[in-house]
């Protein structure tokens, strides 16, 4: 795509969901406000923040460094409505809307996303009417563009994106890690996104740190290779390399962070097709550094009569190291939506019988059992 929303964008976002902290808990609004300098001298132009982040301090904290100390031209503000967090009706998730202005004194939103959309939570913004109000406030010029970030399957994109064609963006989970995960489904939803002409601001491109200090076989890759830059600007650079995207955030918690990252986007040199092949590789140690030695040959899925998709779970399962427990639970939810569960194996054998690695798959299920909400 040659034009699109986002196109001239610097294509590093300034995260504010981790911001440092001073030792009483508050956010350290002087460090912030440092690296937001840098971050705009640099080019950079997109904050990412949210209601519910730090219970409201993030967006505070954008107000007093970067708000009240530079012209509203020099920068833009997304944030989110959380239907489903800190509210309890209609009402008090609107008024969400109108304290994030109150909160962050921007005066209007460049951005403005629904916040989390997953499977246990999307009817909620059908039944507050938020799809509705926050189109109202685009067209009285208080939200620029909007859309909503996404953590789900890509029957339930495809499903939203088509049932509101009037969404600018999507925020999607991506990383190099992830891209064929089927419990984060990246290269799927991306790939719905391009299809439906709706760009993408990409979250979690280090999967949250883990990809800042990789497994040692990645390590050893990018060592080998021998550039001179950190595990975390690799990481970046794979997606920011994709098409279609308005911009990469990174949830910099300090000015040593962001120095690093804006290395990496001054300027951005997309991924070489050796870097992409590199890139290819560590893709395959994750995908080979296996607690459970599944092939994903999917023999077992063929003939089991609840539908599980055992090679998905083991995946997940696989993946589980160094995540925090909700993002694995939510994964494991996107596995298997509209699928049969690890819970409901009826151990009839039929699944070890067809695999090859003669796997002790019904034992391994009980195990992955833990994995679901």
């Amino acid at each position: 795509m040659s034009e699109y929303l986002g196109k001239d964008i610097f294509k590093l976002g300034f995260g504010l969901m981790r911001l440092p902290k001073n030792p009483d808990g508050t956010i350290d609004v002087e460090q912030v406000s440092a690296m937001a300098d840098r971050f705009i001298a640099a080019g950079g132009t997109y904050f990412d923040t949210a209601y519910v982040y730090d219970n409201g301090q993030s967006e505070a904290a954008f107000r007093e460094a970067v708000v009240k100390r530079h012209p509203r031209s020099s920068y833009t503000v997304c944030t989110k409505l959380n239907a489903w967090m800190q509210c309890s009706d209609e009402q008090s998730a609107k008024q969400q809307f109108y304290t994030s202005l109150e909160r962050t004194q921007a005066g209007y939103f460049d951005f403005y996303l629904l916040h989390a959309l997953q499977r246990n939570n999307y009817k909620k913004y059908d039944e507050y009417h938020i799809w509705d109000f926050v189109q109202e406030q685009k067209e009285k010029g208080l939200i620029k563009h909007w859309g909503f970030s996404f953590h789900a399957d890509p029957e339930l994109l495809e499903e939203l994106l088509t049932k509101h064609p009037e969404v600018d963006l999507v925020q999607l989970q991506i990383n190099y890690a992830d891209w064929e995960n089927p419990g984060v489904a990246a290269r799927r939803n991306w790939e719905i996104c391009r299809a439906h002409n709706k760009p993408v601001t990409i979250m979690e491109p280090v999967k949250g740190g883990i990809l800042a200090d990789p497994i040692g076989a990645v390590k050893k890759l990018f060592d080998e290779y021998g550039a001179p830059v950190s595990y975390a600007s690799w990481a970046l650079r794979y997606a920011a390399s994709l098409d279609n995207i308005i911009t990469v955030l990174s949830g910099m918690s300090s000015l040593a962070q962001m120095e690093d990252n804006l290395k990496t986007f001054s300027p951005l040199k997309p991924l070489n097709e050796q870097e992409q092949a590199l890139i290819a590789r560590a893709q395959q140690a994750f995908a080979g550094d296996k607690s459970i030695p599944c092939t994903g040959c999917r023999y077992c899925v063929k003939g089991c009569p609840m539908q599980i998709p055992i090679p998905d779970i083991f995946t997940v399962s696989n993946r589980k190291k160094g995540s925090p427990e909700f993002r694995t639970k939510r994964e494991y939810a996107i596995a298997t939506q509209g699928k049969g569960k690890a819970s409901q194996c009826l151990k009839c054998g039929q699944c070890e019988a067809a695999c090859p690695q003669e796997l002790p798959i019904i034992k391994l299920l009980e195990e992955c059992r833990q994995l679901e909400g």
